[in-house]
């Protein structure tokens, strides 16, 4: 079922580009680092073609602390398709709405501590973590974290650092101009409507050669002149995309 609720992180379980080990770990509750993409991932694999991945789900539904869940699903953020699932199984939502939703209904392992001071790590120490913890991270760490892990060789752990709730718009600039993470970093950026709204999100990507041609050559039309000039002979980007720029610079 479609839980209705959005995130780059859910976005990739719905797509079904998922292991089969990493499905049952999100059906056991195990995966997801806030409420949100916990309960979404629940939801949506709670009839999932595979029947222990859809038994384990309903299983870790079932396990869901009830007055924990009532409020969760009191929230205004909370998509109807969400609240109209938990109706069918008797569990409406409670007369106080939770305050926040940055943890998970159902914990699991070492709680990632509260955000500290800056401290520089290596990506050999961060890609030695479990899978588990690097998407705790990506979604709770510090700033400098998120930088490493959205390029981390597992995509779902850059899709928690897209998912993260702590995540800025200059973060988000950022990564649109790194030529190191993968197209589908890229692509996620390109497709969230509010992120592209920011120039700087918008030139990042056009100016990226990582980024594919066809959302790159979709975007030149929105940069200014100085920026379109500089890309038109810009040898690093694809040649579809120079000419893309050359068409929309103003003759004098």
């Amino acid at each position: 079922m479609d839980p209705g609720f959005r995130s780059p992180l859910v976005d990739f379980f719905k797509r079904g580009e998922v292991a089969r080990d990493v499905c049952l770990m999100a059906a056991a509750g195990t995966l997801a680092p806030r409420a949100h993409e916990q309960i979404a991932l629940l939801v949506l694999l709670s009839d999932d073609a595979d029947p222990e991945t859809a038994v384990t789900a309903n299983a870790t539904l079932a396990r869901l602390p009830a007055e924990p869940l009532r409020a969760f699903l009191a929230r205004s953020d909370v998509p109807p398709q969400i609240r109209d699932f938990f109706a069918a199984r008797g569990i409406e939502p409670g007369e106080q709405a939770a305050a926040d939703a940055d943890a998970p209904l159902l914990e699991s392992g070492a709680p990632v501590p509260a955000e500290e001071a800056e401290e520089p790590e290596t990506a050999q120490l961060l890609a030695s973590l479990p899978i588990i913890d690097r998407m705790k991270l990506a979604m709770k760490g510090t700033k400098g974290q998120r930088a490493q892990l959205i390029r981390d060789s597992n995509k779902l752990v850059a899709a928690a650092v897209l998912s993260s709730p702590k995540l800025t718009e200059s973060e988000v600039e950022a990564f649109a101009k790194m030529a190191n993470v993968s197209e589908d970093v890229l692509r996620t950026i390109a497709t969230n409507r509010s992120w592209v709204k920011n120039y700087g999100v918008i030139a990042g990507l056009t100016k990226n050669p990582k980024t594919p041609p066809g959302i790159s050559m979709q975007m030149v039309q929105r940069l200014n002149e100085k920026d379109l000039k500089m890309l038109a002979i810009d040898r690093n980007v694809p040649e579809g995309v120079r000419l893309a720029a050359r068409k929309f610079i103003r003759p004098k």
